[in-house]
C-alpha cells in the first residue's frame, strides 16, 4: 500500500475539498482498508462523462486498496433529491429506479472493478425503519438548519413550495453513511450539505465521523456550463466510438488540461510532461487525441480506440458529404438553439421548417441526429445536415 503522503495526493486530484484532511490522514495511518461510499439516485438510464467525475475517483480509492460502496439510491430515487432544484422534484416509481439502476450497474463497471466493489441498495435499511425510528432520525436536525440550504433558503425566500418529504432526503443520505458506517464521502460540489449531514449523523449515532471528498462539476464541451445533455454540450458513455472521439477532439484547447485531470488515468507526472510538450511548441490537438483515444477505450476497448479517428471522420456515410461543403460562420452573444442555427445559416427556409425537420429526425450534427434541444455552443464548429441535401460546416462564433 502506498504512504499517506502518497495517497492522500491521488486522493486530493482534482477535488474541490477534502473535509478534514488531518482526520483522513489519521485514517490512512492505521494502515487498514477504508470504507468509501457515493450514492447514486438513479434518475436517469445514461451516463455521460460528467458523472464519471466521481466514479473515477471511487477507481482511485480501489486502485489504493480501500473498499468501494456503490450505493444506488433506489429509497431516495423515489423522493427525489432536491439539490440544486428550484422547484420541488418529482418523484419516480420503483418500477422506474430498479430499471434505471440496472442499467447504471453496466455502465459503472467500465471503469469500476467488479470484484472490488461492493453495491448496496439503500432500501434495504430504509424500509426497516419503523415509524418511531423515523421519527427520531427527523430530530437530529431543525427546520432552521435545513433553511441554511442554499436551494431551500431561495426557495422559502422566494415563497416557492417545499414540500416535507424533501427535507427527508438530506437525512436519508445521512443515514446512510450511518448504515453502511462509512470513512469516506465522496460527492459532488453540489451534494457539500447531504455530505456533512452524514457527517453529523455519525456521531449523532455513536459512530466515528466520515470524511468527506467533494468533487468539482464537469464542464461540457463548450468549456462554460456544466456538462448536461439538455444543452448538448455532453460526451455520452455510450455514444459510439467515433461520436466520443470527435467530440473529444473538438475540446477547447483551455479545457483539455481539465479534462485530463479529471478524466484520464495517466499519473500527473505523465500530464505534466504533455503540458511541457505543448508549451514546447506540440500541437494540443495530438495531445487531445490520446484523450480522446484512452476514453474511448475505457468505455469500447483498444480496437475501437485505434479506429475511432476514422469513424470520426466518416461519421456520414460515405458519398454523404459534398467535396465543396459550403463554410458558414455566424456571430452571436450566445449559444443558440440548433434550430435558429440552421435558419441563420441558410439551410433552411424559416425556424419552423427547422422545427418540423428536427421532430421528422431529419438533423444531424457531425453525423448524429439531434432533436429540437440540442444547443450550438458558442466557439464550436459542427458539420450540419438538414434534410436530404443541406449541408454546411458552421461555425458560431462571439459578435
Amino acid at each position: 500500500m502506498k504512504s499517506v503522503e502518497e495517497q492522500l495526493a491521488l486522493i486530493k486530484r482534482g477535488a474541490e475539498e477534502v473535509l478534514v484532511e488531518s482526520e483522513l490522514a489519521e485514517k490512512l495511518k492505521r494502515g487498514q482498508p477504508l470504507r468509501i461510499k457515493a450514492g447514486f439516485d438513479p434518475t436517469a438510464p445514461d451516463l455521460h462523462l460528467g458523472h464519471t467525475v466521481l466514479i473515477n475517483k471511487l477507481r482511485q480509492f480501489q486502485e489504493l486498496g480501500h473498499q468501494v460502496v456503490f450505493l444506488i439510491g433506489d429509497f431516495t430515487g423515489m423522493i427525489g433529491d432536491p439539490s440544486g432544484k428550484s422547484a420541488t422534484r418529482p418523484p419516480l416509481t420503483r418500477e422506474q429506479v430498479l430499471e434505471n439502476a440496472e442499467t447504471y450497474k453496466q455502465q459503472v463497471f467500465k471503469i469500476l472493478d467488479p470484484a472490488r466493489t461492493e453495491v448496496a441498495f439503500n432500501s434495504t435499511w430504509m424500509d426497516q425503519l419503523s415509524p418511531a425510528d423515523f421519527i427520531r432520525l427527523a430530530s437530529q436536525y431543525t427546520v432552521a438548519r435545513m433553511l441554511e440550504r442554499d436551494d431551500f433558503n431561495k426557495r422559502y425566500g422566494s415563497n416557492q413550495p417545499i414540500a416535507i418529504h424533501e427535507f427527508l432526503y438530506p437525512l436519508v443520505q445521512g443515514y446512510d453513511s450511518v448504515a453502511l458506517k462509512a470513512d469516506v464521502e465522496l460527492g459532488g460540489t453540489d451534494q457539500k450539505f447531504n455530505l456533512l449531514m452524514g457527517r453529523e449523523l455519525q456521531r449523532a449515532y455513536g459512530q466515528q465521523a466520515q470524511n468527506i471528498v467533494t468533487m468539482p462539476l464537469l464542464e461540457g464541451l463548450d468549456g462554460v456550463k456544466k456538462m448536461s445533455k439538455s444543452l448538448g454540450n455532453y460526451v455520452g458513455i455510450q455514444e459510439a466510438p467515433g461520436v466520443m472521439y470527435g467530440k473529444l477532439v473538438s475540446i477547447p484547447d483551455t479545457l483539455m488540461w481539465r479534462y485530463f485531470e479529471l478524466l484520464s488515468f495517466r499519473s500527473m507526472e505523465e500530464i505534466d510532461e504533455l503540458r511541457a510538450d505543448v508549451e514546447k511548441g506540440a500541437n494540443p490537438r495530438d495531445i487531445k487525441i490520446k484523450l480522446a483515444e484512452e476514453i474511448v477505450a475505457r468505455f469500447h476497448g483498444e480496437e475501437a480506440a485505434a479506429n475511432a479517428h476514422r469513424a470520426a471522420g466518416n461519421r456520414m456515410k460515405d458519398g454523404e458529404l459534398p467535396e465543396d461543403l459550403p463554410e458558414v460562420e455566424l456571430v452571436a452573444d450566445e449559444d443558440m438553439p440548433i434550430a435558429a442555427v440552421l435558419n441563420k445559416a441558410g439551410l433552411v427556409k424559416n425556424s419552423a421548417a427547422a422545427r418540423d425537420l428536427l421532430g421528422a429526425g431529419s438533423v444531424k450534427v457531425d453525423g448524429e441526429v439531434v432533436d429540437r434541444g440540442f444547443i450550438f455552443a458558442l466557439g464550436k464548429t459542427h458539420v450540419c445536415q438538414a434534410g436530404k441535401k443541406a449541408f454546411a460546416r458552421i461555425a458560431l462564433k462571439r459578435s
